[in-house]
């Protein structure tokens, strides 16, 4: 559980509810299930529109990293490479064939397998940074429906606002309906505002960072492989790999 994540949407709400408290006002009055269905619905509708069915589904199913990211554990990593140098300097690259199949990762699983196989550093390294772009592309482009949410949203709440403006217009002669129809109007805005900037917009970045640590640790997995398919001491490899960490 990403625990920043979590108290970060708890203080950011808190401090909307505990401000408008302390302004004298009602949470009720924040609680407007028309403003509601406006704002997300028509943002739900933009973000649709322009995503295709791959890249919507693989966005939201990336929301949840949000709370529960996706490990990565560059140090694991190293570790990892570093013994398989040892292994190929004492018995040969032929010797990480047994290895190649208890891999779970897909990428790391290529990419051992081509060393194995004995694919020129150069070429290894093409096909390996091949993959390491498509993959940036389509995760990159599944979680800025996020930040496309986070664009759509203010706009959908002024087209709120001035829905609930229309309404209040449409009943000037009747005074009791004036109060929901301004509530509505002002209430859709800070919905659209809200929503955009403490969610919308703070999960697109969340998600970048997450992919931005994946893409690093895909690429010092080529530059171990690499280093191995060249013949490298493993200390080399281990010390070049550690710059890639703060």
């Amino acid at each position: 559980m990403d625990r920043i994540s979590l108290a970060g949407l708890v203080i950011g709400l808190l401090a909307i509810v505990g401000g408008q408290l302390l302004e004298g006002g009602h949470i009720g009055s924040l609680s407007q299930p028309a403003a509601l269905v406006i704002v997300v619905g028509g943002t739900l509708g933009a973000v649709m529109l322009q995503s295709t069915s791959t890249t919507f589904m693989r966005g939201l199913r990336m929301a949840k990293w949000v709370w529960l990211p996706p490990v990565v554990n560059h140090q694991q990593l190293i570790t990892q490479i570093t013994g398989w140098s040892h292994i190929s300097r004492r018995e040969g690259l032929l010797a990480l064939d047994a290895i190649v199949e208890q891999l779970s990762d897909g990428f790391t699983r290529k990419g051992l397998q081509l060393l194995v196989d004995g694919a020129e550093p150069e070429r290894l390294r093409e096909v390996l940074e091949v993959e390491i772009g498509t993959f940036e592309q389509e995760m990159k482009l599944a979680a800025r429906i996020w930040e496309a949410a986070g664009g759509y949203s203010p706009t959908i709440g002024i087209m709120g606002a001035v829905l609930g403006l229309i309404h209040v217009m449409e009943n000037l002669s009747d005074p009791s309906k004036l109060g929901t129809g301004i509530a509505v109007a002002f209430v859709a805005t800070i919905y659209g505002v809200g929503l955009a900037n403490l969610v919308y917009l703070p999960i697109a970045n969340k998600l970048k960072a997450h992919i931005n640590r994946m893409i690093v640790q895909r690429e010092m997995l080529i530059d171990g492989l690499v280093g191995i398919a060249n013949g490298d001491n493993p200390r080399i490899i281990e010390s070049r790999l550690q710059g890639y960490l703060l």
